[in-house]
């Protein structure tokens, strides 16, 4: 017979552990220090799928729940709960902004963003918008800080909308958010059909 009061491991562990949040905010992860305990058959592809022993997690709200106990350590992508520490693979960054808007902020306007697993986040000092340049396609590969060293990928259609709100400032393209200026690449940043997915 189980004891209720026992920690539940694996899957089960975390899902448990990430349902525990406070007031639905996020869990604190980064205060938690289990033991290592191994691996988690649990990928996150490049497209954003999240998949487990090789199917996708169809369930947006258990992608949102995994998401929230998600941590970056030193050694790699971790599921995080009080008691256990599971590594994961993932193949690009974690998530994908999918969504932008600006909204009028107390240092002007702010460019909010939406990612894949329903986090908002205001471009700004804190979560900054870095563009580097993909080595394999020399395509832009635009990302935003989300929480905690965890980044999103900005996905093409998103990245068209900064381009088209950027200013010029001697041959490269700015935008602002949040009082800060993110440089998004030259006047000739190459963006195509083949850009940022």
């Amino acid at each position: 017979m189980t004891d209720e009061a026992t920690p539940k491991g694996g899957l089960e562990g975390v899902t448990a552990a990430a349902k525990q949040a406070p007031g639905r905010g996020l869990p604190p992860v980064h205060l938690w220090h289990p033991e290592h305990c191994g691996e988690i058959d649990i990928v996150i592809r490049a497209d954003g799928t999240w998949m487990h022993e090789g199917s996708p997690i169809g369930r947006k709200e258990l992608v949102r729940l995994f998401s929230t106990v998600l941590r970056l350590d030193p050694d790699g992508y971790h599921l995080v709960t009080p008691v256990e520490k599971l590594k994961i693979e993932v193949e690009d960054l974690p998530f994908r902004a999918v969504a932008v808007e600006a909204v009028a902020g107390d240092a002007g306007d702010v460019l909010r963003f939406t990612t894949d697993v329903g986090d908002v986040v205001e471009a700004g000092p804190e979560h900054v918008i870095t563009v580097e340049t993909d080595p394999t396609t020399g395509e832009p590969a635009p990302r935003l800080h989300v929480r905690r060293g965890l980044e999103a990928r900005i996905s093409r259609p998103v990245f068209y909308e900064l381009v088209e709100r950027a200013e010029e400032i001697d041959g490269r393209l700015f935008v602002r958010s949040g009082g800060a200026a993110f440089a998004l690449g030259s006047l000739d940043l190459g963006v195509d059909e083949a850009g940022p997915e």
